[in-house]
């Protein structure tokens, strides 16, 4: 993980929490959730401030988050997240998850480390469990406006990735909308299985 992105996140991380869920984000939750089965088993893998987390606590799961920056994991505790602090290189273990959810987090990690990500995320779900990723769409690597490291992927892109580790992409929703830096740029959201034999 970039330590610049993470500082900057530990610098804005109240403001990041105080941002409230849209829309499309309550959308892309609700969607998630109807693809689990009651009292999930859910990770949230870059949780933030715990705001999707808690959602998800609220509706009956058990959620556990991991982030990379400290602030993040004091909120989501804070909101009865199970949070830690971690990174995608601490995903690991068989068939352990119902569901993963990945909010517009694997866009800060590198092009070269997407396959090895994905494959520990596709790994650690439950024979036919839920993964969702969404991301900023584009191509290259390059930073915000106010520092933050991108990787940006098209939508063929995760979906070869995520065809060569077995899963099923079943639904595909895509935008714009403004981020944290108030730069608006196009994005995906996917909603995948893993394979039957995970």
């Amino acid at each position: 993980m970039d330590r610049q992105t993470i500082n900057i996140y530990e610098a804005e991380a109240a403001r990041y929490a105080g941002l409230p869920i849209t829309g499309t984000q309550r959308a892309a939750i609700t969607r998630f959730l109807s693809m689990l089965p009651q009292k999930a088993t859910i990770l949230d893998a870059g949780c933030g401030p715990g705001i999707h987390a808690e959602a998800m606590l609220s509706a009956g799961h058990d959620v556990h988050g991991i982030d990379p920056t400290r602030a993040f994991v004091t909120d989501a505790l804070s909101r009865g997240v199970n949070a830690r602090l971690g990174t995608f290189d601490d995903i690991s273990g068989e068939a352990i998850f119902d569901g993963i959810f990945a909010s517009f987090s694997l866009l800060h990690a590198p092009r070269a480390d997407l396959p090895r990500h994905l494959a520990a995320m596709v790994t650690a779900l439950k024979p036919k469990g839920a993964l969702f990723v969404g991301m900023k769409s584009g191509s290259g690597e390059s930073r915000d406006r106010i520092g933050r490291r991108y990787t940006y992927v098209t939508e063929l892109e995760m979906r070869r990735l995520l065809r060569d580790l077995g899963a099923d992409v079943i639904h595909v929703d895509t935008g714009e909308e403004a981020g944290l830096s108030g730069e608006v740029a196009p994005y995906f959201l996917m909603f995948a299985r893993g394979p039957a034999d995970a």
